[in-house]
């Protein structure tokens, strides 16, 4: 190997606690995009042959069911996403304003998650080398704050769901219901940001001392003209 070859790749890798970091929200993001997307965040009991099938943040499932507010006798039968036409006269039932909250947390730690891996996957391929060596204390405090706002929305997110899905002014009947699989998928997804984030502090911390002790190391291999100015005057 020539000596050109050697000093281009003699640069600082990646630590550990990018790559834990990094593989943690992968999987926390991998989670996450399940639970997105699946409709079984509440799912109804097969034995009580109830109208409402399941539902996920986007999605609700019914069987000839009759909204009794509604002033035309129309059955909901299938799954329909909850914006279609379908939903349209009793989407203001099923989208009650704390299931709206709970879309924007999730969207919003959807987003910020994706994102903070785009720039995690740039560290650990140290692409483009040269602005990741000069800013990676800040993409690594992007990451951190990117993934701990993650795991705060999806905290109140998981929060929220939690503790109003058995409200009777939204689905008929919720003790027919309960929890399932996409929102136990939620849970695991808060989890693993969370432990993420811990790694992307330990990250940014190690970054930020390295960068301090590289800024020292070259103020020091420079020279001082105070000390040249007292050498001159004493030699006189």
């Amino acid at each position: 190997m020539s000596s050109s070859e050697f000093e281009k790749n003699n640069y600082p890798k990646a630590s550990k606690y990018l790559f834990n970091g990094a593989l943690l929200t992968y999987i926390a993001g991998l989670l996450l995009m399940i639970a997105f997307c699946s409709p079984y965040w509440v799912k109804s009991y097969d034995d009580t042959f109830s109208k409402f099938k399941n539902m996920g943040l986007w999605e609700y499932c019914f069987h000839n069911f009759r909204y009794p507010y509604n002033q035309f006798d129309h059955p909901f039968e299938g799954c329909h996403h909850v914006f279609s036409q379908e939903y349209y006269v009793i989407r203001e039932w099923l989208l009650p304003p704390w299931l709206m909250a709970v879309q924007a947390f999730v969207t919003m730690s959807f987003l910020l998650s994706f994102g903070s891996q785009i720039l995690m996957a740039m560290q650990l391929c140290r692409w483009p080398l040269e602005f990741i060596l000069r800013y990676e204390w800040i993409l690594s405090a992007i990451d951190f704050v990117c993934v701990l706002t993650t795991t705060v929305f999806m905290f109140f997110a998981i929060t929220i769901f939690g503790g109003s899905h058995v409200r009777r002014d939204w689905l008929m009947y919720p003790n027919f219901n309960y929890l399932c699989w996409s929102y136990a998928l939620a849970c695991l997804s808060f989890f693993f940001h969370g432990f993420g984030a811990i790694c992307l502090y330990k990250e940014c911390r190690l970054s930020y001392n390295r960068r301090r002790e590289s800024k020292n190391l070259v103020m020091q291999m420079q020279p001082n003209p105070q000390h040249n100015l007292g050498w001159n005057i004493h030699s006189y």
